[in-house]
Parts: C-alpha cells; sequence; structure tokens
C-alpha cells in the first residue's frame, strides 16, 4: 500500500470525479451486457481516480491537478 500513496498525483478534483462516475458507467454497463472488456476498463479507470495517478499523464507529461 505504500507503494501507491508515494505515486505522484496528477488528476485533479474534477478529472478524478469524471473517471469515478466513467467507471460507474463502464462497470455497470459491462455486467449488464457480460463484457468482461468492459469491465476491466472500468476498473482500471476507477483505479486511476481513486489513487488521483494516471500512468498515461505521466507519460505525456500532462496534469490536472494544478489547473
Amino acid at each position: 500500500m505504500s507503494l501507491l500513496q508515494n505515486l505522484p498525483k496528477n488528476v485533479g478534483p474534477m478529472d478524478r470525479n469524471i473517471r469515478l462516475a466513467a467507471a460507474g458507467v463502464l462497470i455497470l454497463a459491462g455486467l449488464m451486457t457480460s463484457s468482461v472488456i468492459l469491465d476491466i476498463l472500468g476498473l482500471i479507470v476507477l483505479a486511476t481516480g481513486a489513487i488521483s495517478f494516471c500512468p498515461a499523464y505521466k507519460l505525456f507529461k500532462f496534469d490536472t491537478l494544478n489547473k
């Protein structure tokens, strides 16, 4: 767990809320359609929103935390 706490945050509050809502929609759609891909995608989006860190943002040096 300490590894996750040491990650630099790069997802701002509005971005985080959008990710959490989108994750809920994706997971629900995956469960309703029996689509494992939607469920996995939803879990990834949920995780990035929950820890406020997005690896893709770090790769492209993008940050919504300070906006």
